[in-house]
This record gives structure tokens, sequence and C-alpha cells, in this order.
């Protein structure tokens, strides 16, 4: 009897761990799920991350462009400005020699 006693007391956390150890297929099931969830989140973050990385580089092209473009207006606003100007130099010249 006390043998048996013993070998219960033994026996019982090897049970407890097997019950623990095993998954029911509602389990698995679950776990399952989870995990396609997971990858297929995994999946679109990719997607938006690469999304977002052509957005920026859409944004720096453009930046360049507005940046070459604000180039291009001061250089034809100094043109201009030097025409008016020779265009002023050669009017009074003009009306120096009557």
């Amino acid at each position: 009897m006390r043998s048996a006693r013993y070998l219960m007391i033994a026996a019982l956390p090897l049970f407890a761990l097997g019950a623990c150890a095993s998954l029911s297929d509602e389990d698995r099931a679950t776990l399952n799920a989870a995990a396609e969830n997971a990858k297929a989140a995994k999946d679109e973050a990719a997607q938006a991350n690469s999304t977002a990385q052509q957005a920026l580089q859409a944004a720096q092209a453009a930046q360049s462009a507005a940046n070459n473009a604000a180039q291009q207006a001061a250089q034809a606003e100094a043109d201009a400005k030097a025409a008016n100007e020779k265009a002023d130099r050669m009017f009074q010249k003009s009306l120096r020699k009557k």
C-alpha cells in the first residue's frame, strides 16, 4: 500500500506534465490560425514599407525638381534684371547723344 501511494505521488506530476505537453486539435488550429495571421500581417507590413519607400523616393524627386526650378527662376530673374539694366543704359546713352 505504501509503495502504491509513492507510485501515485511520483506518477501524478508526470501525468500532469503529459497533459500540458499535448495540445488539442482546437488549440493547434488556434495556433496555426495565429501563425497565419502573423504571417499575413508581416506581409502587409512589408508591402506598406515598400509603398512608403516609393513615396519617399517620389517626394525626394519632387523636392529635387522644385529646387532645380527655383534655381532656374533665380537665374532667369538675374538675366532679366541684367537685360533691363543694359536696356536702361542704352536708352540713357541714346538720350545723351541728342
